[in-house]
């Protein structure tokens, strides 16, 4: 039993970690400097939206995540992916261009994430409030059903966060495979194209990497109330 116990636990955080292993390692894996390479991630982003005719679209280096920001009109490239002239940089520059061009376009599941992920932040932090309210809950009512109530809404609610992060994975796949592999193919060499894939596969999974985290969140809770 015990050992059954500890492969599950095993089995549960690979599945939670396995996935953002698996990026970090396809990432640094291309990321190696390439002297063949005209520009870096930041100005082929930036000759790819001025080609497209988004002039008004910026491109900035941050010190968080790569991501575009439809509110601002900014593609924003980590320091290694704006100045690095690697495939790394130039495949996660050209997957955040795509989301450029699906702003652009008006493309639907894009706009419903957006308003997606306005609530997520909020959703999250209501069912970690309620959790906490729990023991003070049953300690004023004394009602079991009160109780259990009250966990099945926090819980869902949580896991709601995670539903939204899934949800994203059409546009995360129509920005790599139908927006910015296309645009690569253009510029590198046939012989770089799989490794690019490769990126590109990575960056459209980083969202299902983050929702699957979200679920050690609700296993923690669950832990906490003795579930």
């Amino acid at each position: 039993m015990v050992i059954l116990s500890i492969i599950g636990i095993l089995a549960f955080l690979a599945l939670i970690y396995g996935p953002q292993a698996w990026i970090r390692i396809v990432m640094a894996r291309h990321a190696q400097e390439r002297a063949d390479f005209p520009g870096t991630g930041g100005e082929l982003a930036r000759h790819l939206l001025d080609e497209a005719g988004l002039k008004d679209v910026k491109v900035e280096r941050v010190d968080g995540g790569d991501h575009y920001s439809p509110h601002e009109k900014a593609v924003r490239l980590q320091a290694s992916n704006f100045d690095g002239k690697s495939l790394t940089a130039v495949a996660v520059a050209a997957h955040e261009v795509g989301h450029a061009l699906q702003d652009n376009d008006g493309y639907l599941p894009l706009q419903i994430r957006q308003k997606l992920a306005a609530y997520c932040i909020t959703i999250e932090q209501t069912g970690s409030v309620l959790l906490f309210a729990t023991p003070f809950v049953f300690a004023l009512t004394r009602s079991p059903a009160v109780l259990v109530a009250e966990v099945v809404v926090a819980l869902g609610i949580l896991f709601s966060n995670v539903v939204i992060h899934l949800f994203t994975l059409p546009t995360e796949f129509n920005a790599s495979f139908k927006r910015a592999l296309p645009l690569l193919s253009r510029y590198l060499p046939r012989d770089d194209m799989p490794a690019a894939q490769s990126v590109l596969k990575a960056a459209a999974f980083t969202y299902v990497a983050g929702a699957l985290v979200s679920l050690l969140d609700i296993a923690r809770w669950l832990r906490v109330l003795r579930f």
